[in-house]
């Protein structure tokens, strides 16, 4: 599987708590695989620069239309706010029809335990 590093946006207190969440995002048309490949590139720069986030990595199975997020926040206001901003909503709304039966799991992990390590996220 091939997944992209831990990217750290800013660093964890150690003592708190976070918001985890890992979504799984099929697609049923492997042919939208570039056109999903872009508006993910649009909607990373977007993380980057959203409030709140602490830090993501990606994963993905292209060849199978599988793709997962893992992403680390200070709350569910900060992971909403991200959630209801363009370009997230609008790519979301338009991936709708061409996407499988999406999974979000949330949890918390202490600052002190970042980042979230694949093997752990998908055995959630």
């Amino acid at each position: 599987m091939p997944s992209t590093p831990w990217r750290s946006i800013r660093p964890a207190d150690p003592r708190r708590d976070y918001l985890v969440l890992l979504s799984y995002l099929p697609l049923r048309r492997l042919w939208r695989i570039p056109w999903f490949a872009f508006q993910a590139s649009r909607i990373v720069r977007q993380l980057k620069h959203s409030a709140g986030v602490i830090g993501y990595s990606l994963n993905s199975r292209p060849f199978r239309g599988q793709f997962w997020t893992l992403s680390v926040w200070d709350n569910e206001a900060a992971l909403q706010a991200f959630v209801h901003e363009t370009p997230h909503v609008d790519t979301m709304r338009t991936m709708i029809p061409y996407m499988g039966q999406t999974r979000f799991v949330r949890w918390t992990a202490r600052g002190a335990d970042l980042p979230v390590w694949w093997d752990d996220a998908l055995r959630r």
